[in-house]
Parts: C-alpha cells; structure tokens; sequence
C-alpha cells in the first residue's frame, strides 16, 4: 500500500466518523466499537 492510497483511506475513514458524528450523533461509531469487542471476546475464546 502507497502513502498516498494509506492516507486517502485514512481521510475517508474520518470523513465518515465526523458523518456519523454531525448526522447521527456518533451512533454507528458506537455500535461498530461494541460489535469489535464482542468480535474480539469471540476471537479470543477460540485462541
């Protein structure tokens, strides 16, 4: 991966959390982030 398509995904990744943010008041970033640890929990069961 170049610098140049790391940082285009980068400013798209927190183009869409300030979306979130402005639009729906953080809510999708707060279900991503529980469903990661419940992603990580099962994960971690299976190690």
């Amino acid at each position: 991966m170049t610098n140049k398509i790391a940082l285009i995904l980068g400013a798209i990744i927190v183009a869409a959390l300030i979306a979130d943010q402005v639009i729906h008041d953080g809510q999708g970033a707060v279900f991503l982030g529980r469903k990661l640890v419940l992603l990580i929990e099962y994960v971690a069961f299976w190690r």
